[in-house]
């Protein structure tokens, strides 16, 4: 087997909710929803937001509505990126996730819009 790729997940999560918590807990589990099927391939998945989260509220910040979340929503994806092999690009608008994609392809890490195209995808249930 080769060595496992770190790949970040991105899409909306705060995109296109008019900030309501269920939509952007709805677009988190979409996010989550190619986790598993990374993790089959051999690959380690990553969500920026599984990362900010934490760090927003350990900054004492009220969540991802709070003024300091811009200070750290697109800077943890940015960092994370530096340490990631490859960007899954999930369907949808969303200026965080197309800055993903732009960091990656400065990077000359591939980009992938199908998780089935995701290298080692294996189809099916688990």
């Amino acid at each position: 087997m080769t060595k496992p790729l770190m790949i970040l997940i991105a899409g909306p999560y705060r995109s296109g909710t008019d900030d309501d918590p269920a939509r952007m807990a709805a677009n988190l589990a979409a996010l989550e929803a190619a986790a598993w099927p990374i993790f089959r391939a051999g690959h380690v998945p990553m969500i920026g937001e599984w990362v900010a989260l934490p760090v927003l509220s350990s900054a004492g910040a009220s969540g991802p509505l709070d003024p300091l979340a811009e200070q750290v929503m697109y800077p943890t994806a940015e960092r994370l990126l530096q340490h990631c092999d490859g960007v899954l690009r999930l369907p949808g608008e969303s200026t965080g996730a197309d800055q993903d994609v732009a960091i990656a392809h400065e990077r000359g890490i591939p980009v992938w819009h199908r998780v089935e195209d995701v290298p080692g995808y294996v189809g099916g249930a688990a």
